[in-house]
């Protein structure tokens, strides 16, 4: 019925207007409100806020480089409104792009918006799904691509997205030594983002916070049946990242995200829900700003060369954070863990190694692995089943690595395995684990030298043969 629902709604609505975006300066704000449309159906103006009382800027909020990243984010910020009703036509009536840029964004929106194409039945490929009309660059001299000449203005910091889970955690963590060069970037106010800040060392004027606003009409489209599902919410990190570091005279955008995000939820299926933050994505974005924007600011992930099993086992020894450390969507505006969904099943297993198992039950409120509600998503986190939930979560084997070393110490201590754990242990074939997972590392990452010294100190706390 869905894929029904497509090829209707696009035929009903035909083009999808970016228009433009009004950028202003308040006394306590920098303000960002998009301008888009479909023909037929209505305007939407989502905004976007940038808190400035706390920040040093440094470099023109408003000049040639602050209106192409805001341009460029609004790319990206566009296909949550598209998506809506998937117009064949969309026309960019306030940026130029090359031909190359248009199959860039092509491929983000296809990719990123593939688990919104199957969870939709949608049946579409990345060349016809939509038609991006857009004026070319203007010429410019033979050999030259279209950065900006504008003059930067460094302040050699980091800015650290912070989300408020573990992975965060780790990255605050290793770039201890740094701490003076160290700012953290937020979207939306959440407690477990504060408290990783400040578990870390750091006050609140050290957060860059930032606000994003969804247009009140797409929510009305939604509840009447209009499409939904899931974006490339990483890729809008990217880009609003990119304009606070901009702002503030950052060298490094430091992201958190590890090598598991590169899997897809579904065996023999490019379909991934991670795919704004997997390796390719973060290649692509470096080349796209370098050629289109400027190339000072350097954005990649410390923890790509290192898979979910690794940084769970490097939280472990950071107790200062587990109070408050935070994964759980459901949860995340009430700040607690719902205890009932993919992503908390997970994070409670992949640390359960590495975790005294009553302090783990404590944390979550509850013990998951002894939970047979729980039993889908865990045959989905296994590979029981070909479906891997649609959450951040890591690999099938780093899962079954968990659960195999978990029976381990549980029956070393005497103690009775949780339903799902007993259930694991006489379904799967123990043979197929990979035993070698603590000690991997993947060199398919962008980590500059500058900071060699942290991945060193990770590897060095989670390999057991090093």
């Amino acid at each position: 019925m869905e894929g029904k629902e497509f090829t209707r709604l696009r035929s009903t609505y035909k083009s999808f207007v970016y228009k433009g975006w009004k950028l202003k300066r308040e006394e306590n704000s920098i303000n960002i409100e998009f301008d888009f449309s479909i023909d037929g159906l209505c305007e939407f103006h989502p905004k976007t806020s940038v808190k400035t009382d706390n920040l040093n800027i440094l470099n023109k909020y408003d000049g040639e480089i602050a209106e192409k990243i805001i341009f460029n984010l609004g790319m990206v910020e566009l296909i949550s409104y598209w998506k809506c009703a998937c117009p064949e036509k969309v026309e960019i009536k306030c940026g130029r792009l090359s031909q190359e840029d248009i199959l860039w964004w092509k491929k983000l929106y296809f990719r990123g918006l593939s688990e919104f194409f199957y969870i939709n039945s949608i049946d579409t490929n990345e060349e016809d799904f939509m038609d991006i009309i857009a004026a070319p660059p203007e010429e410019k001299e033979e050999g030259h691509n279209h950065v900006c000449g504008e003059k930067y203005i460094s302040a050699r910091l980091n800015l650290i997205p912070v989300g408020g889970g573990k992975d965060s955690c780790v990255t605050a963590a290793l770039l201890k030594k740094s701490a003076e060069k160290n700012r953290f970037f937020t979207v939306n106010d959440q407690q477990a983002r504060t408290d990783t800040v400040k578990n870390a060392g750091y006050g609140e004027k050290d957060i860059v916070r930032t606000y994003r606003t969804i247009d009140k009409n797409l929510l009305k489209l939604n509840s009447e049946g209009f499409l939904n599902g899931h974006t490339p919410f990483s890729a809008i990190v990217a880009f609003l990242s990119l304009y606070c570091a901009y702002l503030i005279g950052a060298d490094y955008i430091v992201l958190s995200n590890e090598s598991s995000a590169n899997e897809s939820n579904i065996e023999g299926v490019e379909v991934n829900h991670q795919y704004s933050k997997s390796y390719e994505f973060e290649c692509d974005f470096e080349k796209y700003v370098g050629r289109n924007i400027f190339g000072a600011i350097s954005y990649f992930s410390l923890l790509r060369p290192f898979s979910e099993l690794q940084i769970a086992k490097m939280f472990a020894s950071l107790p200062e954070y587990h109070k408050s450390f935070r994964s759980c969507n459901r949860g995340s505006k009430q700040n607690i863990w719902c205890g009932k969904c993919a992503k908390c099943l997970f994070v409670f297993t992949i640390l359960s190694p590495f975790t005294d198992y009553e302090k783990l039950v404590e944390i979550f409120g509850n013990d998951m692995l002894d939970d047979w509600d729980m039993k889908a998503d865990f045959d989905g986190l296994s590979g029981f089943t070909g479906l891997k939930p649609f959450e951040c979560v890591g690999t099938k084997s780093e899962f079954n690595f968990a659960l195999a070393r978990l029976a381990e110490k549980l029956k070393a201590q005497g103690k009775k395995l949780p339903r799902l754990v007993g259930y694991f242990e006489e379904n799967y074939d123990k043979s197929l684990i990979d035993e070698n997972l603590l000690n991997e590392y993947n060199p398919m990452n962008n980590v500059p030298n500058d900071f060699l010294e942290e991945v060193t100190e990770m590897y060095k706390n989670v390999a057991e043969n090093y």
